[in-house]
């Protein structure tokens, strides 16, 4: 029998691409989605953000006819499955909002029907997975939960929803066997856990990756106060030498997962973290310390910046708390102009073209290191803490 499945949130950067995989794997998919324009392109077979591999895999779908989105909940009825594909906000205080998944999954009440499975799938503050089953039952719903946490980096959906083990764990023996039926369809090995352990498994690993990307980057400004070119230095380091393979190098380390669920971590453990805390600083302040840099050597009030790259990572449109926005604040308070440039992203009306920002700039900063700025000749001050263009990170 065919398994059917909703997904809630279903138009999304996470979103999306699960739906389609699950469509891909023959199961009858529909994303439900409260964005009209974004149901609207993905039923025209049109992706709202990039995905590499995406237009192949929703062209196999409209012709099998398994995966359509809708914004009519009514959808939700009819699913054997539902996954929980919402995100899970902090405050203005940096406070993760545990209430968040549970508030959305009880506005449900009215389409949940009795045997349905309930994934969560967004990344929750640990004890919401038990939170939620407590509230269905207190609110009369025979639904089974369980939390299976998304593991995908975006821009490599495709691969790795197929080849990644994924984590499942439920709050019953049940709903564990039917969660792992449900994602061995996409991918050859679960991983067991209890909530609490896939809770903490989520935040611990972005917040793993959110730490060592603070340590590159205070090791670049350790370096660059000091005028030596951290790029050279983690050559020395790196080169053949397998236990500092996984050591990054220096950049914006952004995008709406690593700092927030930073946060999280932190407040799950009474803001008693000083290491993510400390990396919060280190990575949020490296705009300022880049533009810090820049005043010592130039009047930038009388000169105009332009920033290559909008995006929060590399070969993406996506600008969810993009830290090349947080150094734009910062410049138009400082320069006397900032023009910005992204190939790729196309909600920004303020963009101007790369050549215009290459002509009209007195100095460019590499804000997102796409590959198409890698073979730029630029004769003007150039701020490359990437290391794109290959002359160093010096600023």
């Amino acid at each position: 029998m065919t398994t059917k499945i909703v997904v809630i949130g279903g138009c999304g950067h996470v979103g999306l691409p699960l739906a389609m995989a699950f469509a891909d794997r023959g199961c009858s998919v529909v994303s439900y989605d409260i964005n009209p324009e974004a149901v609207k392109l993905v039923n025209s077979g049109q992706m709202p953000f990039m995905e590499p591999d995406a237009d192949e895999v929703m062209a196999r779908i409209r012709i099998s006819g398994t995966f359509a989105a809708s914004t009519d909940p009514k959808v939700i009825s009819e699913a054997d499955v539902l996954i929980v594909v919402i995100g899970t906000p902090v405050d203005e205080h940096l406070n993760p909002d545990a209430e968040a998944v549970p508030n959305a999954v009880a506005q449900l009440g009215p389409y949940l029907r009795k045997g349905q499975l309930l994934v969560l799938r967004s990344t929750v503050y640990p004890g919401v997975t038990s939170l939620v089953e407590r509230r269905m039952r207190e609110m009369g719903h025979d639904i089974e939960i369980a939390f299976c946490p998304e593991r995908i980096a975006e821009g490599k959906a495709f691969t790795e929803l197929f080849d990644l083990p994924q984590i499942v764990s439920a709050t019953s023996e049940n709903a564990l066997v039917r969660a792992k039926d449900l994602f061995l369809k996409l991918t050859n090995q679960v991983v067991e856990t209890t909530p609490e352990e896939a809770e903490l498994a989520k935040l611990f690993t972005n917040t793993w990756r959110y730490i060592k990307f603070a340590a590159a980057n205070q090791f670049f400004t350790i370096a660059n106060d000091f005028g030596l070119d951290f790029a050279r230095i983690r050559h020395a380091i790196t080169f053949d030498y397998p236990r500092a393979q996984d050591m990054p190098g220096p950049g914006f380390a952004a995008g709406p997962c690593l700092f927030k669920d930073t946060m999280q971590l932190a407040a799950f453990n009474n803001n008693n973290f000083m290491l993510g805390h400390s990396s919060m600083m280190v990575n949020e302040g490296l705009p300022l310390y880049i533009v810090s840099k820049l005043e010592e050597k130039h009047d930038l009030s009388q000169l105009t910046v332009g920033i290559l790259g909008m995006a929060f990572k590399s070969e993406s449109d996506d600008i969810r708390s993009s830290l090349s926005y947080k150094l734009r604040r910062i410049l138009k308070f400082k320069a006397k102009n900032v023009l910005c440039t992204d190939e790729y992203v196309t909600t920004d009306a303020s963009l101007v073209p790369l050549d215009e920002v290459l002509e009209k700039s007195d100095i460019i900063i590499v804000g997102s290191p796409h590959q198409q700025y890698k073979n730029l000749k630029i004769s003007k001050p150039t701020v490359d803490v990437w290391n794109l263009l290959g002359n160093g990170t010096l600023v």
